[in-house]
């Protein structure tokens, strides 16, 4: 594994935590906080910057079928973070989240965790 690729991997763990802290966060709480705001931003923001540096340290291309699942992950992520700030600028802060965007939420974080775990497990098996 190249140096830039661990770099984005470190990265990719470091949005790992902030997008689920922010999408526990829309489960527990069903609202709209700053941290809320603050973790899913910063999540999907270290998601866009870890891909490119996989993109720039890998030599298989751009569309393994792992990278294909990174993206419509990374799609899901942003359209969910989309859907987080049009209920912040609609209703302001502490605003109730409805349960289409609540399970939209659900959806969108396992299906980031599956492709995670994908990579994860493609990276082990390439070590063996």
């Amino acid at each position: 594994m190249s140096q830039i690729s661990l770099i984005g991997a470190f990265v990719i763990t470091l949005a790992l935590l902030a997008y689920g802290i922010g999408c526990i966060a829309i489960q527990r709480f069903k609202m709209v906080t700053s941290g809320v705001l603050i973790f899913i931003t910063l999540g999907v923001f270290l998601d866009l910057v870890a891909v490119i540096f996989m993109i720039v340290g890998s030599a298989k291309g751009i569309f393994t079928p792992h990278v294909i699942l990174g993206y419509s992950a990374m799609l899901t992520m942003i359209v969910h973070l989309l859907l987080i700030w049009k209920i912040y600028i609609k209703t302001g802060i502490d605003s109730i989240i409805n349960k289409p965007v609540i399970l939209y939420s659900k959806i969108a974080y396992s299906w980031w965790v599956i492709a995670y775990i994908t990579g994860s497990i493609l990276v082990i098996w390439q070590k063996i």
